[in-house]
């Protein structure tokens, strides 16, 4: 039990740090409740605005293998354009693991055996070749639309999208992404975001990010639970997310410092290990 508490981390890392690509199609213009498909992307730009800093308690589900789920506690923090932290401390507060995401890199801390994995996101498209930056995964993490390469979106990228309506609701798809395919399921009339894809066409890769159960925050309908998976590797990959009181508290320290008694480790070959088990 304790070392797959020890391997959320990683397993995070992994799952979090994946990415994919498609071809484009042509979608005719749809009017939504009497919005042209502008107007509705603007409406859902307008919702997805978030507080400058989120504090929540975190209940943690992982499925590594298919079979059985590690369930963990800890909190998760972010400030925005700064950092993204989950830690993990399921035994009376003592943080066991930490992940730290910042327009740096990535930073994963294994307090219990000594040792961390940091690396630029630079290195990581390079290792993992994608299209991946700080910005996109904190819009994840937000509930918010993205276009990689971009920090901010504002009203002007709202013809940035093209828009497909479906009973399921209206989906959202970047139209110039040249590798990648992102799409975005929203709940019309309000445009509320349900659901973040990444996929790879021709392939079962994809990374799916599922929104539910909608709270007020900063006068906003935010999602406290959050449902991750990722498919294509030997086994699929599922990480459950229940957030629990929330709020904007923005008082607490920003970027963690690791002890020189630490072990740095590699992360190539860190996840040659972890895809193979």
């Amino acid at each position: 039990m304790m070392k797959r508490i020890c391997l959320w981390g990683w397993m995070v890392l992994v799952l979090l740090l994946s990415s994919c690509s498609s071809t484009k199609t042509v979608k005719k213009s749809v009017s939504i409740d009497g919005m042209d498909e502008t107007e509705y992307v603007e409406t859902v730009l307008t919702n997805a605005v978030s507080p400058s800093a989120l504090t929540a308690k975190m209940a943690l589900t992982l499925n590594l293998d298919g079979k059985g789920d590690t369930k963990v506690s800890g909190t998760l923090r972010i400030k925005k354009g700064e950092v993204i932290q989950m830690s993990i401390a399921p035994f009376l507060g003592i943080e066991v693991a930490r992940a730290e995401f910042s327009p740096k890199g990535a930073l994963v801390i294994d307090r219990m055996n000594k040792r961390y994995v940091e690396v630029s996101f630079a290195e990581l498209g390079t290792l993992l070749n994608v299209d991946w930056n700080f910005h996109t995964l904190q819009a994840l993490f937000l509930n918010e639309l993205f276009i990689p390469g971009k920090i901010e979106l504002t009203s002007k990228d709202a013809n940035a999208f093209e828009l497909e309506q479906l009973p399921a609701g209206v989906w959202l798809d970047v139209k110039k992404a040249k590798r990648f395919r992102y799409r975005f399921l929203t709940e019309a009339p309000e445009g509320k975001l349900l659901k973040s894809r990444i996929e790879l066409a021709g392939t079962s890769y994809g990374l799916s990010w599922d929104y539910s159960d909608f709270q007020m925050l900063g006068g906003k309908h935010f999602p406290s639970d959050m449902n991750l998976l990722f498919n294509g590797g030997k086994r699929p990959i599922k990480m459950a997310v229940k957030l629990s009181r929330l709020s904007a508290n923005s008082d607490w320290e920003t970027h963690t410092s690791v002890s020189d008694k630490y072990e740095r480790v590699e992360l190539e070959d860190l996840m040659k290990i972890l895809l193979n088990k």
